[in-house]
């Protein structure tokens, strides 16, 4: 049972409406997501990239640029050591691009997902040192390689890490002790004496911030560096940053760059995904764009998806694009019967009754755990980590919620582990197989979790009666846009709607198209894309088959409803007209 909760925070909406001419509807929705001071609603509204923050204010950023300089002047061969993940990928492909411009010796490696696992290990200090390269430049990791760093300084080369996962520690009581690298530069926003004022950017913004104060020591117009907040935002979405501050202005301008991008591999992507690019959204970074890029590092090597990044030619920019879109349809094949397989062995197991949720899948290709994890936080609202067979452990994936910091919850079972890092919502691990059920049994025992946590919130922004949608306010929402996490969309709701008339579309019977009337009379179309026979059964327990038969017939019935919703436009036959797409309902007996 869901639990919703109508935000109501006071402010002088009719002040703030006045003075950034905006309706009620906005004001309200900007209180709602703490946009209060008018320094705050003037970024927000209009996200400028003047208001990003100064890059030298970030730890070490000057050191790391003064050494990079010195080698491309000395011609110094250095080597980015990337992720295989989108964000990784987008890093390597923002300081690869800038270097060159800057005239280095440069080249990259990205580690392979199954025979290196995540950030940079033992065997590329090797292979950079029989290279004969000098420096080595992380990105998107390093900050917990403390060991292969120091290998590589006693092997007498530079090492700049650049990163922005959470800085590993020792806890003795209240003591902390951060264990920090003993690189030549640590670029990371995250370290406690750093007083960079936003904490949290992906890898790539990390980098795409060195490139500014690089691009300076250069000579290069600040411009120049436009082009990769295009990658920079796709980055900033898919290792789903909080679109706010900082991260909202990347995303914002991201987009807008993205429309008439020049990059001939986004173009092909762009095009084989068949994306309309006047109505280029966030959510086609998150869920389409990102998931193509992150194919390759899943099921072939990440080389591929940087190699889309930096074509050179319309050619090979389209056949990679659809080499990565082949990939991400095999993905989904794959990830489609690894939730059935997963979600199987909670319902047929007492996992069902955990409140962190542990499942061990042994043949399930180790690449897709995440999304898995993932998908089955959404379905049970609890944490969730996914393990499956490697080369040399049990390698395992993990996707939390709100309420509960994974990273610090691994922490405290670390003597279980061989490898974890991560962040609060989302981190990576590997185990002894002998260790799976003690981890289990660890992260439920100790949990801090409990039943109120559990229970979903549906958190609704404003009662909007269907009477104010109107095609203006419509236009004005999309002032709030990116949505995404940090910044949701807002969620409307609407009591004692009538349903005239209802049909079940799609080519899977996965759509639910309605026309509904209010309390006052107000007529309007609704969608419904969640779980058309659940809401089915839903209907025909509280109403009968009678009356739901009657709903399907479009004949008067009984059935009504609660909702909450999004309001959208719909487009057909040259007309356009005002709709609701559903997002969570209650029926009313």
């Amino acid at each position: 049972m869901e639990k919703w909760v109508i935000k109501n925070k006071k402010a002088d909406f009719a002040a703030i409406m006045e003075q950034y001419k905006i309706s009620e509807v906005i004001a309200r929705l900007l209180v709602n997501r703490n946009q209060e001071k008018e320094e705050e609603i003037k970024a927000y509204l209009h996200p400028d990239l003047n208001l990003l923050h100064n890059p030298l204010s970030m730890k070490d950023m000057v050191k790391a640029c003064d050494i990079l300089e010195n080698k491309i002047k000395e011609g110094k061969k250095i080597r980015i050591v990337g992720d295989y993940d989108v964000d990784g990928v987008a890093s390597t492909y923002i300081l690869f691009t800038a270097l060159l411009n800057c005239g280095a010796a440069v080249d990259y490696e990205i580690p392979d997902r199954i025979k290196d696992g995540y950030g940079i290990n033992m065997s590329i200090i090797d292979c950079a040192y029989q290279d004969g390269i000098d420096t080595i430049l992380t990105c998107d990791n390093g900050i917990s390689a403390s060991e292969q760093v120091k290998k590589a300084k006693e092997l007498g080369m530079t090492v700049i890490i650049t990163d922005h996962h959470d800085v590993p520690f020792l806890e003795e009581g209240d003591k902390k002790e951060y264990l920090i690298p003993k690189g030549d530069a640590v670029v990371n926003p995250k370290q406690p004496d750093c007083d960079y004022p936003w904490k949290s950017l992906c890898g790539a913004a990390v980098a795409y911030k060195l490139v500014q104060v690089l691009y300076g020591k250069f000579g290069i117009d600040r411009k120049e560096t436009e082009p990769l907040l295009e990658v920079t935002a796709i980055a900033t979405v898919c290792d789903v940053m909080d679109l706010v501050n900082e991260n909202r202005i990347i995303v914002k301008n991201g987009l807008k760059l993205l429309k008439k991008t020049k990059n001939l591999g986004l173009k092909a992507l762009i095009e084989k995904n068949n994306i309309n690019l006047a109505t280029l959204s966030a959510y086609h970074l998150g869920f389409i764009i990102g998931p193509c890029l992150n194919a390759s590092g899943r099921l072939d090597s990440a080389k591929k998806g940087l190699r889309l990044l930096l074509s050179k030619s319309k050619e090979e920019a389209e056949q990679l694009a659809e080499e990565l879109k082949q990939l991400n349809d095999i993905r989904k094949e794959m990830t489609t019967k690894g939730v059935e397989q997963a979600v199987k062995l909670v319902e047929d197991s007492d996992r069902k009754e955990d409140k962190v949720l542990v499942v061990y899948l042994k043949d399930c290709h180790e690449s897709i755990a995440g999304i898995i994890a993932g998908r089955l936080k959404e379905k049970y609202n609890k944490p969730a980590v996914v393990l499956t067979d490697s080369e040399a452990a049990v390698k395992g994936s993990c996707r939390s919620i709100e309420q509960y910091n994974i990273y610090k919850e691994l922490t405290k079972c670390k003597h279980l582990l061989l490898k974890y890092g991560g962040h609060p919502m989302a981190a990576g691990l590997s185990l002894e197989q002998a260790m799976v059920d003690q981890l289990r049994s660890a992260l439920n025992q100790n949990t801090v979790l409990n039943e109120e946590d559990l229970i979903p919130k549906v958190s609704i922004d404003i009662h909007l009666p269907l009477g104010y949608l109107n095609e203006e306010l419509i236009a004005e929402l999309e002032l709030l846009e990116p949505f995404g996490k940090g910044n949701t969309k807002p969620l409307f709701a609407e009591k004692n709607l009538r349903i005239r008339r209802a049909s079940i579309l799609g080519k899977n019977a996965n759509v639910l198209k309605f026309q509904v009337v209010n309390e006052y009379g107000r007529v309007m179309d609704a969608l419904y894309f969640g779980e058309v026979d659940d809401f089915l059964n839903n209907l025909t327990e509280s109403y009968g088959q009678g009356e739901v038969d009657k709903m399907l017939q479009n004949r008067d019935n009984a059935v009504k409803l609660t909702v909450t919703y999004y309001p959208g436009i719909n487009e057909y036959g040259g007309s356009r007209t005002v709709q609701i797409i559903i997002q969570n309902y209650r029926i009313i007996n």
